[in-house]
C-alpha cells in the first residue's frame, strides 16, 4: 500500500499494515513503543510506502538519525523483525507504585490500599485464574494481567509491572496511556488506560478464558454465557471482585457464579438484550 501527498503524517491504514508486518515493536529489539521510520528519506521520495516504513525504538532511531546505526542494518532487520521471530515482544516495564490501587472495569471500581493489610485485588478471576489484579507487596504495587483468546491462547500478559504480548492478535497499538488489542478491524479484544502510579481503565473489549466470554463497555460488563449484566458496583480493599467457577483457595468478592454454561454466547444478541435491559432500567 502506498499514499503519495506532501504531508509527513502515515494514513491509519499504512501504520496497521507497517505494525502488523513489523510484529508490534522495533524490529531490532522487539520494543512495544516506536515511531514509524521512513527507510527511504522522506525529503527525498515524499510518500508513505508500507513497504518502505518500519518500525523502531527511539534508541535505535535516534542511533539511525545520528549515523551511529548504519541504514543496512535496519534494512535487514526489517526483512526478519524481532518480534516476529521470538513471536512475541520485548518487555515493557510499567511504572506502578504507590500504597493504594484502583481498576475500572466498565464502570465497574475496585480499589484497595497497603494499610487494609490485604496483599492483592483481584477484580475479574475465572476458574481460579486471575484475569486482571495487583499484588501490593513491601510497599510496592504490582499489575498482573492475563488475556486469553478464544482458544485459550494467552496473548497478553503483565506480570508484575511487565508487558509482553503475542504478535498473532489482528493488530496492537500503544499510544500514550491506552494499550488497544484488535481481533479484526473494529472489533477489539481489549482497550486499557493505564494510569500510574496506581489505576488502570478498560471500558472496552472483552475477556475470554476457558468458554466464559465477558464483554466490557463504558458502564457495564456482559457476561454473554448467562446474559448477565454487571455495573455500577464498588468495592473498597476486598480482595476478589466478579468470581466465575471455582477457585483453589477461598476468596471473598462481590459476586460469585459457581456454574456457567461453558460455550460462547451469541455476543450479538447478548448485547441487543443488554442495550433493552439498560433502557427499562433508565425509564
Amino acid at each position: 500500500m502506498s499514499n503519495k501527498n506532501n504531508s509527513r503524517n502515515i494514513p491509519l491504514p499504512i501504520k496497521r499494515e507497517v505494525r502488523q508486518r513489523c510484529g508490534f515493536g522495533c524490529v531490532i529489539c522487539g520494543f512495544p513503543l516506536y515511531e514509524y521510520d521512513h527507510m527511504k528519506e522522506w525529503s527525498k521520495v515524499q510518500e508513505h510506502k508500507a513497504e518502505d516504513i518500519t518500525l523502531l525504538c527511539d534508541k535505535h532511531h535516534k542511533e539511525v538519525t545520528t549515523g551511529l546505526l548504519p541504514r543496512e542494518k535496519v534494512f535487514e532487520a526489517n526483512k526478519n523483525p524481532y518480534n516476529l521471530r521470538k513471536g512475541s515482544s520485548s518487555p515493557l516495564s510499567l511504572h506502578f507504585d504507590d500504597n493504594s490501587c484502583e481498576v475500572d472495569i466498565g464502570g465497574n471500581v475496585f480499589s484497595a490500599n497497603i494499610k487494609s493489610q490485604i496483599t492483592e485485588m483481584i477484580p475479574l478471576i475465572i476458574d481460579g485464574i486471575p484475569l486482571v489484579g495487583f499484588v501490593l507487596e513491601d510497599n510496592q504495587l504490582f499489575l498482573n494481567i492475563n488475556l486469553f483468546d478464544k482458544f485459550n491462547n494467552l496473548v497478553l500478559q503483565i506480570s508484575n509491572n511487565e508487558l509482553v504480548y503475542s504478535t498473532s492478535p489482528w493488530d496492537i497499538e500503544l499510544v500514550g496511556q491506552t494499550l488497544t488489542v484488535r481481533e479484526k478491524a473494529r472489533k477489539f479484544l481489549i482497550r486499557i488506560t493505564f494510569e500510574p502510579p496506581n489505576k488502570i481503565s478498560i471500558k472496552k473489549g472483552r475477556f475470554l478464558c476457558n468458554g466464559v466470554e465477558i464483554l466490557i463497555d463504558e458502564d457495564h460488563m456482559l457476561i454473554t454465557n448467562n446474559n448477565m449484566l454487571v455495573q455500577g458496583n464498588f468495592t473498597e480493599n476486598v480482595q476478589g471482585g466478579l468470581i466465575i467457577g471455582a477457585t483453589s483457595k477461598p476468596i471473598g468478592g462481590f459476586m460469585r457464579i459457581s456454574k456457567v454454561n461453558r460455550y460462547l454466547g451469541d455476543s450479538k444478541k447478548s448485547l441487543a438484550w443488554a442495550k433493552k435491559m439498560k433502557e427499562e432500567f433508565s425509564d
